[in-house]
């Protein structure tokens, strides 16, 4: 029985939840929504145990839905979704209980929209039906705007409109793809099914129309990722988003774009995404996006909007990992997806700490604060290395496994690739040095709180992932081993078909 309803579960209860909190006395809101996100990671967690990594897709529920239209309730979870499920559970308990000391208007609203975009996030990682899959696509876009637009900075307007507009466009071209691509393959089989397996079993002998379509759902997925030069959006939304929205933004939304390219617009155009033309493009917007989001974070003077450019570098291995297309290089950007999650999650949260106590997120505001907040100092310090990849830290494995396969595909973009990690330790380290172990400067950061009990219980769980994935990554690459290599395996056999019938 769980099997069968655990991702449904996954994905009603916080909506439920939400409903519940939006109606609940205000002074009980904040705690209701940890209840329930506890709850939440609490239902997923057997997921872990359960899953066989030889399985192929599991906990898989399929029930007719709009049958007319051949659209169906379909969802389930393989080695790829699996880890953007649980780290969705996993990040947004943390994201409630770190927003406690500052969201202080407006509770119930906030802390409701923030279950029902977790509803949202969960039902793009486990739907296999396109219709449902472009619902739940929907559904996430509109809590974040609100999260964004009425609990965020200055410019908060602003942002949120920009976020949703580049957002919002290109999930209208992927409709429009999708509408297509059911009506091809409907008009061929006579079937007219949003299904994906019965797309990706029919989709061969679209000629130039295969351009077309990929085109459209890459558009949508490089926007979300974001791909440079698509990336605009990302900066202004992360500095003006409350801390909670920056870290769900960074941590779960951003690899919606990844998940996309690996999940749909690759399998269902194989063809198309290995196409020499295709291939080049991709691999130089990727390398653009490695070098240039670090060189660009070199000289943010705001911190937070230095930690999201570094979000531009480190999404630019993934998509170079994708398209790589080797067992290693796919391993790896599935575990720069996670670890980028943890450690970009973690580093939001700490900068959140430090604008509660300076209300500043200047990065010459602080000066040598490591001898008035040592546990703050500690913890920022290892989450910056993380970040840059320190080895026994979970960045590096994501990075070096990614290097370790572009390089047997394309050496000189691996050797380009290298170059990131150096550039973010000079922007990472430079900023650390600044803020933490400069002397002590301006007597406003004197008498500065230390990590409180609360911040504490948000940051432990953070930090413990990020040393176990780095020491022993062994039980996650185990689990995402066997999806990994039949996504390169059907992908280049599906290609080679696809081209071969020309």
């Amino acid at each position: 029985m769980y099997r069968q309803w655990v991702l449904t579960a996954l994905i009603a209860w916080p909506l439920i939840a939400g409903a519940g909190v939006l109606l609940a006395p205000t002074r009980w809101a904040k705690h209701l929504a940890l209840v329930a996100s506890l709850i939440e990671f609490g239902l997923s967690v057997p997921l872990w145990w359960m899953f066989t990594p030889e399985g192929g897709v599991q906990f898989m529920l399929d029930a007719p839905w709009i049958q007319n239209w051949g659209i169906h309730y379909t969802v389930g979870v393989d080695g790829i979704s699996l880890f953007m499920v649980l780290l969705t559970t996993f990040l947004v308990p943390l994201s409630v209980l770190g927003s406690y000391s500052y969201i202080t208007t407006r509770e119930r609203g906030f802390y409701s929209l923030l279950l029902v975009l977790t509803s949202g996030m969960i039902g793009v990682f486990v739907s296999l039906d396109l219709f449902l899959f472009y619902v739940m696509w929907e559904l996430m876009l509109i809590p974040m705007y609100f999260i964004i637009g009425v609990w965020g900075g200055e410019r908060r307007l602003y942002a949120a409109i920009k976020f949703f507009i580049y957002t919002f466009f290109g999930s209208l071209l992927m409709l429009a793809a999708i509408l297509v691509l059911v009506r091809v393959v409907g008009q061929r089989t006579g079937v007219y099914s949003f299904a994906y397996s019965h797309l990706v079993s029919h989709i061969g002998g679209l000629g130039s129309l295969a351009f077309w379509l990929f085109g459209a759902f890459a558009l949508a997925f490089a926007i979300k990722v974001p791909m440079f030069p698509f990336h605009t959006w990302l900066p202004d939304a992360h500095v003006e988003a409350p801390t909670a929205g920056s870290v769900i933004l960074a941590g779960i939304l951003l690899k919606m774009g990844t998940y996309g390219f690996l999940r749909f617009a690759v399998p269902l155009f194989p063809a198309v995404a290995l196409h020499p033309a295709v291939q080049q493009i991709v691999v130089l917007l990727a390398l653009i996006g490695i070098v240039y989001g670090g060189l660009v974070a070199m000289v943010q003077p705001d911190f937070k909007k230095l930690i999201a450019y570094s979000s531009v570098a480190h999404l630019g291995f993934v998509m170079l990992g994708i398209w790589a297309l080797t067992l290693q290089s796919v391993q790896g950007a599935l575990m720069v997806m996670i670890n980028h999650g943890i450690s970009t999650g973690a580093l939001f949260f700490l900068v959140g700490m430090l604008y509660e106590r300076r209300h500043s997120r200047l990065i010459e505001a602080f000066g040598g604060i490591a001898r008035v907040v040592p546990m703050l100092a500690a913890v920022l310090t290892i989450v910056s290395l993380s970040s840059i990849g320190l080895p026994a830290t979970n960045g590096f494995v994501g990075e070096f496994l990614v290097l370790v396969g572009v390089f047997r595909s394309y050496p000189l973009a691996a050797l380009i690739a290298a170059t990131g990690v150096i550039i973010a330790a000079m922007y990472l380290l430079p900023a650390l040095q600044r803020v933490i172990y400069n002397p002590l400067d301006k007597s406003a950061n004197e008498k500065l709180p230390d990590l409180s009990l609360r911040e504490i219980t948000v940051l432990v769980p953070l930090i413990a992932c990020i040393l176990w994935i780095g020491v022993y990554p062994q039980p996650i690459l185990r689990r995402i081993e066997p999806a990994s290599r039949q996504f390169v395996q059907t992908v280049r056999l599906n290609a080679a078909a696809f081209t071969a019938t020309r």
